[in-house]
């Protein structure tokens, strides 16, 4: 089946263009005119986001809904369902790096900052390592923030920022470990804001559908920035761009 698939889409692709034919109707037609004319229709500098996060929206939102269903299903099958407090826990004195093993029964030092729990298969101690990573994080964060907000202005945008954001979470369960990393963004959460942003770019399509335009049509939101049309499809597209991050 597979096979018949794959000859049935080679027989059709003697149909498309040569490949990079300046004078194909993608380039005559269609590239000139975002080209052209998308800083005058959205005052957006950044063709791609213009592109992505407005002309072509829908399709964007259908994609952010894919990744949405996937973070869900690895939610699904990865997950531990029950908690299973192991009868014997190691903790690492941090200042000596001294592990102590302590059974069940004995008190263990959760709420001190001179231990820190360790998985059972011992994880060596790196001061370097996990200084330099708790110092750096904050700022991968902030950047992924600013890519987020200048995606119409500069190369980025939402899913640009959201790979940052998640980059600098993976950073600091790998320096670290995942027990750190999953109390700061629990499973909870990670959902919660998964959801969050697929509601903030379906809902912003309905609040253009409430003032009587459009799907995703981002200039009926004049009225509610009080600017022209045209800078309120620039603000739309910051708004579903945030959802997407």
């Amino acid at each position: 089946m597979v096979s018949i698939l794959g000859a049935v889409l080679i027989y059709c692709a003697h149909g498309f263009p040569p490949w990079g034919n300046p004078n194909s109707p993608a380039s005559r037609h269609v590239s000139p005119y975002y080209i052209e004319q998308t800083m005058r229709d959205t005052s957006v500098p950044n063709i791609v986001t213009a592109v992505l996060a407005d002309y072509r929206s829908y399709d964007t939102m259908f994609e952010t809904i894919v990744n949405f269903t996937a973070g869900i299903a690895c939610i699904f099958l990865l997950r531990t369902r029950q908690r299973t407090d192991a009868e014997t826990r190691l903790y690492r004195h941090v200042p000596t790096g001294i592990t102590l093993r302590i059974e069940k029964g004995g008190k263990f030092p959760e709420d001190s900052y001179d231990f820190e729990r360790i998985d059972s298969e011992w994880v060596p101690y790196d001061l370097i390592v996990k200084t330099t990573c708790r110092l750096i994080v904050p700022f991968i964060q902030l950047f992924a923030l600013y890519v987020i907000a200048h995606g119409h202005y500069s190369p980025g945008g939402g899913f640009q920022g959201g790979v940052i954001l998640g980059a600098a979470m993976l950073l600091l369960a790998v320096s670290f470990d995942l027990r750190s990393a999953k109390r700061r963004l629990g499973e909870k959460m990670a959902a919660l804001l998964g959801t969050l942003g697929v509601l903030i770019y379906a809902g912003t399509g309905i609040i253009c559908n409430l003032l009587g335009a459009n799907y995703l049509d981002y200039s009926a939101l004049a009225p509610l920035f009080g600017a022209d049309s045209i800078s309120a499809r620039s603000h739309g597209i910051l708004m579903v761009e945030i959802g997407v991050g």
